[in-house]
C-alpha cells in the first residue's frame, strides 16, 4: 500500500510567530561549545564567534555554520569560498570576545595576538584550537537574515590537554562549571 507524504508544516501565515526577544531569551538556555569561524585569505581576512556550528554528516565529512548576511564574513565568503572552524579552549574567552566584535576590532585586527596557520584551503586556523576544521564551501543557503553554509571538511587537526569553552545564558563558562552546575541560577 503506497503511503501519501504528510506535511506537518502549516501554511505560511496560519500560526503566529514568537517575538525575537522571547526567542533569544529561550535560546540562551541552549549551552554550546564556542568556535571562531575564520574566512578569507592573506590580508583579506575576518571571522566571527559562533555556537551555531554543527556536524552535518560523516560520510562524506560535512559541517555547517550560520552567518549573518549583513556581516563582513558573509561578504568575504562570497569572494573566498572556504572557512575554518576553530573550537576554543576554556582559557580563550578574550579571543571569543574579539571575534564577537566586543572590543571593536574588525578584519585582520581580530587575528593579532594568537598563533595562526593554514591547511589545505589557505584559510587561517588557530594553531592551538581543541580542533580545527579546514572547509571548502559546497553550498550557501540564504534564509531570512542569515545563511547556512555547508562545508566539505578538507583537513582537520586536534590537540589535547584542555577543556572546551562553553556559552550559556549569554556568558562564557569553563566546562567544569557546566558539568558541576546543579541547574540553579
Amino acid at each position: 500500500m503506497p503511503q501519501t507524504p504528510i506535511s506537518l508544516i502549516p501554511p505560511a501565515g496560519t500560526l503566529a510567530e514568537v517575538d525575537a526577544d522571547s526567542y533569544r531569551m529561550a535560546m540562551r538556555e541552549l549551552a554550546g561549545g564556542v568556535a571562531v569561524v575564520t574566512v578569507g585569505k592573506d590580508g583579506d581576512i575576518t571571522g566571527f564567534t559562533a555556537t551555531s556550528v554543527s556536524s552535518l554528516c560523516t560520510r562524506p565529512p560535512r559541517l555547517l555554520v550560520c552567518v549573518a548576511q549583513n556581516s563582513a564574513s558573509w561578504r568575504v565568503l562570497q569572494q573566498y569560498p572556504s572557512f575554518g572552524v576553530n573550537l576554543l579552549r576554556d582559557d580563550e574567552r578574550a579571543l571569543a570576545n574579539r571575534f564577537a566584535g566586543r572590543d571593536g576590532l574588525e578584519g585582520a585586527a581580530r587575528y593579532v595576538g594568537a598563533r595562526w596557520t593554514t591547511m589545505l584551503t589557505g584559510t587561517p586556523v588557530l594553531d592551538n584550537a581543541l580542533a580545527a576544521f579546514d572547509c571548502e564551501v559546497t553550498e550557501m543557503l540564504p534564509h531570512c537574515d542569515h545563511a547556512i553554509i555547508v562545508g566539505r571538511v578538507r583537513a582537520v587537526r586536534t590537540s589535547t590537554g584542555s577543556l572546551p569553552l562553553v556559552y550559556w545564558q549569554g556568558h562564557y563558562h569553563p566546562f567544569e562549571r557546566a558539568i558541576g552546575s546543579s541547574g540553579s541560577r
